[in-house]
């Protein structure tokens, strides 16, 4: 399933890009997250928790940030396992100066396994767009308390 967006931060594109390395504020961005502890420079062991149609649950976790080229762009990988099943994903994250704030362009791509495949693509394809947007507002919101 392929995922994309474009989304705008009102704050500037070096402090986006801190922030998507920090994690105090991924945590309190990330919807549901119950925890988010850095391993190593860029990677986090996660447990979030998510409900997609009839499935809820805990799933667990990690995300790494690789191909850092700071502030411009970065590329995410992330899997995880939870009562529905499985998620895996990666998407490349870019980061644009647009008239004094920042927009992000995300173009990725996950696969999904277990009950939560047989959910639909369809649910788990609008349940993920809800949940990025959701990020990327609770990110802004972060930035600019």
């Amino acid at each position: 399933m392929k995922i994309a967006g474009i989304y705008k931060i009102a704050a500037t594109r070096q402090k986006v890009w801190d922030a998507l390395l920090d994690p105090d504020i991924l945590k309190v961005s990330i919807p549901g997250a119950d925890r988010l502890d850095q391993t190593s420079p860029g990677k986090f062991d996660a447990e979030i928790s998510v409900g997609i149609g009839m499935i809820r649950g805990k799933f667990h976790g990690t995300v790494e940030s690789i191909d850092l080229n700071p502030p411009s762009s970065q590329r995410l990988v992330m899997s995880g396992e939870g009562p529905g099943g499985w998620i895996k994903g990666e998407g490349a994250l870019t980061l644009r100066d647009v008239d004094g704030i920042t927009e992000i362009e995300v173009e990725g791509e996950a696969s999904t396994g277990g009950v939560l495949a047989r959910v639909g693509q369809r649910m788990i394809g609008n349940a993920s767009k809800k949940m990025m947007g959701q990020f990327f507002k609770n990110l802004n919101r972060a930035l600019n308390r």
